[in-house]
Formats: C-alpha cells, structure tokens, sequence
C-alpha cells in the first residue's frame, strides 16, 4: 500500500508534517544565511522581530496575511474538488477591477460600511467570471484547468493594464491608475485592534478586510463540510469514476467550485485596494495567488490550517522587508530565496517525511 494513502493521526498529519517541513526549509536557509557571512540566529531574530517585535510590524504581518488567507482558501476550495486552481493571482487582479469600479461609483453617496457589501460581491462576481471559462472548458471540453488558469493569469494582466492606461487612469496623470476613493469607498484601518493591546497599528495598512477574510474561513468550512454541495465537492475530488456513478454531476460541480474559488481570490482585492491604497494599481496583487498555493498546502486546505499558515507568510513578508536594514549581507533576493525555500518544502516537498513517519507510527501502533 503506498503511503500516501496510510491514515495517519490528525496530529501526525496537520501539526507534525508541517512543522518538520517548516524546521528543513528554515534549517537549509540558515546554512545560505551563514554561506554568506551572516549569522543564522541574528537573521531570525531581526525577522521575528520586524514582523511581530511592534504594533506596526504586526499590522504589516497580518496585513499580508489577510490577501493569503484568501487566496489560500481560493486554492483549498478548488482542491476538495479535485481541481488544481493556479489562477489565483488572475482572479484576484479581475477581482479588484470589481471592487474599484463599486468604490469608485459609490464612495460619493454612502459611507464604508454600505460600499462593503457591495464591493465584497462585485470583486467576487469579477473573479468567478474570470474562473468560469477555465471551468467550462474542464467541464465540458477536458482542457486541464493548470494549464487554462496559467494561460488567463497572463491575459488578466495585460486587460488590466490596458483598462489602467488607457480607461480607468486619471486624465493628466502619468501613473496607470484610479483615482483615490473618497472616504465612502475605502475600509478602514483596526487601529482599536491594537489599542486592545496597548500598541498601536502606526503606518501598517491592516483593515477590516482582515475580519473578512476569518469570515470567510467559516463558511468555507460550512461549506465544504457541512453542506450537500461541499459533499459533492470532496466526494468528487476523492473519485471522479465513484462520484458519476454515484450521481453527482460533474460538470456542474467543477463548475460551481471554480466559481467559489475565483470569488474568493476577487476577494483578495478588497485588501490592497480598497484597505491600503484606496485605489486600483498596476500589479498589486503582488504574487499572493502564488502564495496562496503553499499557504493551502500547508495548511492542508483546512481553513484552521490556512490561518496560521497565512500568518507564517505574512511573517516572512514583513520580517523579509525589514531584515536588509539590520543584516545588510542579506539582500532583498536573498529574501525571496528563503521564501522559495518554505514553499518549496511547505508545497512541493510537503510528503517527504510522510513514509518515514509511516513506518514509525505504525511499528509504535503494533507495540
């Protein structure tokens, strides 16, 4: 039997296999840390510290972890269906375009709390748009969806470039972008968060779309493990053959789950664009529908396991910002090495310790 396939306690499988791949990936960049002349526990502490060490660091960390919670969960939800989604980045880029077109048409007549909603929906609406065609043609033509969300990542960003510079930019400016929402179309901060703590949140962009983002988590696990749809979703991903025969049709199902995961990646837009910038920019989703693909993994596509791996991302992004400061050997790419490292081992490598641990637990079980 391979072990892939040998249940394992949950303890085994959500804590033990994570943390042993998050010890190798930060083992393996203390060694590149040190190979260049930097000590190893001085880079972790100015890390821990830039991210966690003040209200600001900690705003900025969980800042970054409000856009991988959700694109985390965009990955996850697809996964139960047995659907591979790589068009995260995509769907979240679509998404703010969503989300703007709401704040920009309504930030004149109402305050934050009534644009939400609807920016919430309209970034989810744009996403899930964006999601459908590669889900229609999985569904319908066979067109593996890695391939097809690959390919219209790359067409999300050339259309937003091209609605940034020659529709939606400011006449008379030169930056592709929007213009500043008014107050009615932008979130705001969680100063009180940290007032809680006696710290304050200083220039940190953390903003309510962070308690969106942990509402999500819930009605991601209500759906996926509550609800007649998100049966069909699992039963699908363990076995397409078992869940036909079963009844469960298929190409409604995959669609739904793209649908789903795209709005959950449009979702992410709400951060960057209307919590920390209060406009539509070129790029900003900066790569967290990448990261979104390891913080899933990591987390075992549970939404209990994609927070605290959305945190550990988000401690790496703010702690890999501040570290040149205080080590200067240690270059923004050196950064980006060590980043690779954790999704590498917390993706890619998530199942290497996984037949050692096997043999192991199953030896003590016989005993």
């Amino acid at each position: 039997m391979s072990t892939a396939s040998v249940p394992l306690p949950n303890w085994i499988n959500y804590g033990l296999i994570p943390l042993l791949n998050l010890i190798v990936a930060f083992l393996i960049s203390g060694l590149v840390v040190w190979f260049i002349g930097a000590s190893p526990l001085d880079a972790l502490s100015s890390l821990l510290d830039g991210a966690l060490g003040s209200g600001e660091g900690i705003g900025f960390t969980l800042y970054y972890a409000t856009s991988f919670i959700f694109t985390g969960l965009s990955v996850a939800v697809a996964i139960h269906a047995g659907l591979f989604n790589i068009g995260s980045e995509g769907q979240a880029y679509v998404g703010g375009l969503g989300c703007a077109l709401v704040a920009l048409t309504l930030d004149h007549y109402v305050p934050w709390y009534v644009t939400m909603p609807f920016a919430v929906i309209g970034a989810a609406i744009f996403g899930a748009l964006w999601a459908f065609i590669p889900a229609w043609l999985q569904a319908k033509r066979g067109s593996h969806v890695v391939i097809t969300t690959i390919m219209f990542n790359f067409i999300a960003s050339a259309m937003m470039n091209f609605l940034l510079v020659h529709i939606l930019i400011v006449p008379g400016k030169m930056a592709p972008e929007t213009r500043t929402f008014l107050e009615g179309g932008q979130l705001p901060k969680l100063d009180w968060l940290m007032d809680l703590f006696g710290s304050t949140i200083g220039a940190a962009p953390l903003n309510v779309s962070f308690l969106i983002a942990l509402v999500m988590c819930f009605l991601v696990w209500v759906l996926v493990w509550r609800t007649k749809l998100g049966y069909e979703m699992r039963t699908l991903g363990l076995s397409p053959t078992a869940a036909v025969y079963a009844g469960i049709p298929y190409a409604r199902t995959v669609i739904i789950a793209m649908l789903i995961s795209g709005g959950l990646a449009g979702m992410m837009s709400l951060n960057p664009v209307m919590g920390a910038s209060g406009r539509l920019q070129i790029e900003f989703v900066l790569g967290a529908g990448f990261v979104g693909i390891a913080v899933s993994l990591m987390g075992r596509n549970h939404p209990l396991g994609i927070i605290p791996a959305a945190l550990l991302f988000g401690i790496l992004y703010r702690g890999g910002d501040t570290l040149p400061f205080d080590i200067p050997q240690i270059t923004r790419d050196m950064i980006v090495v060590i980043q690779g490292l954790v999704i590498l081992f917390a993706g890619a490598l998530e199942y290497m310790f996984r037949p050692a641990l096997v043999r192991i637990y199953q030896q003590f079980a016989r005993t």
